[in-house]
């Protein structure tokens, strides 16, 4: 299973920006993005302004789901393109610890000055997001679920069983 870790990680060093899904206080669902960056714990990180919805979403309820996905342009098949989608938990990082400082300086390197300017702005929040489990869906019949220390094939076989999958 090591090839597809190896192809989890690739799809997400591809990509710049995520998807996410929130729960606004009145229950219903929001999607949005933000561009983000990881660490090498597979943690990862948004730096958002708390006027948004899905910021001030995660403060109120910090369970959320992550979605990385090939762009169309790139699908061999639009019904199944290559995706990892993560159940996470939202925690902030304080402004005042390395952690934040660290965070930052991948920001900037990844998406330039701009960082500089929002880092000024005290409505600004990192969050840091942890995934719990997942899922990688490499084309049809090709999902594999994600968890802390494995990743496995789903089959018709677990299925049936009644296995969940993040």
């Amino acid at each position: 299973m090591s090839e597809i870790a190896g192809e989890v990680q690739a799809l997400i060093d591809s990509r710049r920006t995520l998807n996410l899904a929130t729960r606004a206080a009145d229950g219903e669902a929001e999607a949005s993005y933000a561009p983000f960056v990881s660490d090498e714990a597979g943690n990862f990180y948004i730096f958002v302004s708390e006027l948004t919805r899905h910021t001030r979403n995660l403060l109120a309820h910090p369970r959320l789901s992550i979605l990385l996905i090939e762009p169309e342009a790139e699908a061999q098949q639009l019904f199944a393109r290559r995706r990892v989608t993560y159940e996470c938990v939202a925690e902030v990082v304080p402004r005042d610890s390395a952690e934040w400082e660290d965070r930052l300086a991948a920001f900037t390197a990844r998406f330039g000055a701009v960082i500089d300017t929002l880092r000024g702005l005290n409505d600004f929040i990192l969050f840091r997001l942890v995934p719990q489990r997942g899922t990688f869906v490499k084309g049809f019949g090709q999902a594999y679920t994600i968890d802390a220390d494995t990743i496995q094939h789903i089959t018709a076989d677990r299925i049936k069983r009644g296995d969940t999958f993040g």
